[in-house]
């Protein structure tokens, strides 16, 4: 019988994209960019003038968080940080995991592999 592995989502370790393009502007904000890709997207870009590729600026704390995913510190260890650097956010927690969450579905961040003994 296999042994079955709990993890804890603040546990997990993300790291950017490596498909995913981005810059920091001159006042450290992050803005991706997202290649629009697919059957889909190429019907949207032809019909729809939908550009091929779509800029995403994220605002001061997204761009903290973006540099922070470097593929060393957990979800936890970024949220930490996030609530050191913006003392005043309240709900630093929730909404680092809605970031996170959102970044993931998006194909944004990838979960880097953990060593499983």
């Amino acid at each position: 019988m296999k042994k079955k592995h709990c993890l804890n989502y603040l546990d997990l370790v993300f790291e950017k994209n490596p498909d995913i393009l981005w810059t920091k502007t001159d006042t450290g904000l992050i803005v991706l960019s997202v290649e629009n890709r697919g059957f889909y997207n190429r019907i949207a870009q032809i019909f729809f003038k939908k550009p091929p590729v779509s800029y995403i600026s994220l605002d001061k704390n997204g761009s903290c968080f973006w540099q922070l995913l470097d593929g060393k510190n957990s979800v936890f260890d970024i949220i930490k940080k996030m609530e050191e650097e913006f003392p005043s956010e309240t709900e630093m927690m929730n909404r680092g995991l809605n970031f996170f969450r959102t970044l993931q579905v998006n194909k944004f961040i990838i979960q880097k592999k953990a060593n499983l003994l």
